[in-house]
């Protein structure tokens, strides 16, 4: 499938919206109400401090929804003002947060549902309008919907089409895309879809595996068995590493996504001349700013005196998930946890240990002064973090029974 001119004709379409609809002042004050924390702006005004009693919170300097994640709340708010008697769906969760689904749900924007892991768009009828998230759809998703007549809103992030431009110059130049990500997280599965050929490695260990298969061979068998759910249909490590370019799932660690692209275009050097470096390899960048900036903050939030630190976002984000990596790595105690309904007590919270399922902890709120660190993913609304940090002010304020 040519994706390249598939899009070029999608744009062209007047069932193909990538902008709002002119309600862009009625549905900022929706999302003000909703979604913004008086509060929040004032701990921001207060050099990302505020203390009470014996709490301290000290609140990363980037944090929460980014830029892409509230134009796309925005432009499907806007979708619904705009189309009221319409049927909507939505193809996935617009953003990784509970709390943001389910208003859509309550505006009666329908959600594609997934049966037997493949989602079941037989439901979906000529003149409804889908949504498409702000992580994207598959390119095939994409020709369906339009092939059945709907209109098509789409929110994709912008920095997530970026990573697809850079998939479809591998492709022209047939590189095969090395894709830094999760192989089923919405956004590589987007991504990879407007690749040619391709292989997804999650982590700096992967991607060395792959290395030493370039430089040294290997097991062939092998090889395919690891990455089955991770690279393109018919995909042949003997052939298809000769010539390879750099993506990345926009939400991953900045810092991993940069090392993995200096292992390739060293392992490249090694393995042909110098002079012939971009013939093998290609390497755009495609690192999200607002997920650069998060990170940031959070590796300078975590260098100061922290008691305990608590992320915030759904369980389900990338994003967020990589923010809690950090305070571990850095030995402070940590809670993932994705609404104030978690905190339980003074003495429980239900929290989603790194890679595991949610659980139980006890005593996590120490007694005596503490300094808490607070940051969230880029899905996180600013009143979501603020009935957290209200919530921990209230229970130290409490007298222990």
């Amino acid at each position: 499938m040519d994706t390249k001119a598939f899009k070029r004709s999608l744009n062209s379409s007047e069932n193909y919206h990538r902008k709002g609809f002119g309600h862009d002042a009625e549905v900022a004050e929706s999302m003000q109400s909703e979604y913004q924390s008086d509060l929040i702006q004032d701990i921001r005004d207060r050099a990302y401090t505020l203390k009470r009693g014996d709490v301290t919170i000290r609140l990363a300097q980037a944090f929460g929804f980014c830029w892409g994640v509230e134009r796309a709340v925005a432009m499907a708010y806007e979708t619904r003002q705009h189309f009221p008697t319409e049927r909507i769906w939505i193809t996935n969760e617009i953003i990784h947060n509970p709390s943001v689904n389910q208003k859509l749900r309550e505006m009666n924007v329908l959600f594609i549902s997934v049966i037997d892991g493949q989602k079941d768009f037989s439901g979906v009828e000529k003149g409804d309008v889908v949504i498409l998230p702000a992580f994207g759809a598959s390119v095939q998703e994409m020709q369906l919907l339009n092939d059945r007549g709907c209109t098509i809103v789409d929110t994709t992030c912008p920095w997530v089409s970026k990573v697809w431009n850079t998939v479809e110059k591998h492709k022209k130049g047939d590189y095969t895309s090395i894709i830094h990500g999760k192989y089923n997280h919405e956004e590589t599965l987007a991504t990879s879809s407007f690749a040619g050929k391709y292989l997804i490695v999650l982590n700096l260990a992967e991607a060395e595996y792959v290395a030493n298969y370039i430089l040294n061979g290997g097991d062939r068998e092998e090889f395919l068995t690891k990455f089955r759910k991770s690279c393109s249909n018919g995909f042949d490590p003997d052939r298809d590493l000769v010539q390879i370019g750099i993506a990345n799932q926009t939400t991953m660690l900045k810092g991993e996504t940069e090392q993995i692209g200096k292992l390739f275009e060293h392992t490249m050097l090694k393995k042909y001349p110098p002079n012939e470096l971009n013939q093998h390899f290609l390497s755009f960048n495609t690192i999200c700013d607002a997920t650069q900036e998060r990170q940031d903050a959070m590796f300078d939030l975590v260098k100061e005196k922290i008691d305990l630190m608590i992320v915030i976002g759904g369980y389900n984000s990338s994003n967020t998930t990589h923010l809690q990596e950090i305070a571990i790595d850095y030995n402070i105690p940590s809670y993932h946890i994705d609404s104030v309904e978690r905190i339980k007590s003074r003495t429980a919270i239900e929290h989603k240990p790194l890679n595991q399922d949610l659980a139980i902890a006890q005593n996590w709120l120490p007694d005596g002064e503490i300094v808490v660190g607070i940051t969230s993913g880029a899905s996180t609304p600013d009143k979501v973090v603020a009935d957290i940090i209200e919530r921990i002010f209230e229970l130290k304020a409490a007298v222990p029974a």
